[in-house]
């Protein structure tokens, strides 16, 4: 008689829901040091504008029943659960430039954007 192997497959590693850069690391610090002091930012996606979703990010005083945690940098960010298929391995940085400055996603899961780049879709 054959003998079957009973190794189970192989368990895929998933890619970080989100990270951050340095420059976005640095900031939240500065934030969560200074005006937002016991508080932490909560990334979520909603229905709006011309693609579809939008990124918001509020600060909220705790994690939400579905929220979920992420470390980075010993930074902590909270992630709606709704959110989490569409940002899944993005990375958020912060950029600052003579007429603005903010926090930006660079999503592998967007298929495109609209032409003010307020929205996205996937």
């Amino acid at each position: 008689m054959a003998q079957v192997s009973s190794t189970a497959p192989a368990i895929r590693s998933l890619p970080p829901l989100i990270s951050l850069t340095d420059a976005a690391t640095a900031r939240l610090q500065h934030l969560y040091a200074t005006a937002h002091e016991g508080q932490l930012l909560r990334v979520s996606v909603s229905t709006r504008g011309c693609s579809g979703q939008a990124y918001d990010m509020s600060f909220v005083s705790q994690p939400g029943d579905g929220d979920e945690v992420v470390k980075s940098h010993d930074v902590t960010v909270l992630v709606d659960r709704k959110a989490t298929l569409f940002l899944i391995g993005s990375q958020m940085d912060y950029r600052e430039s003579d007429l603005e400055a903010g926090f930006v996603f660079t999503n592998p899961n967007e298929k495109g954007r609209c032409g003010c780049g307020e929205s996205f879709h996937v």
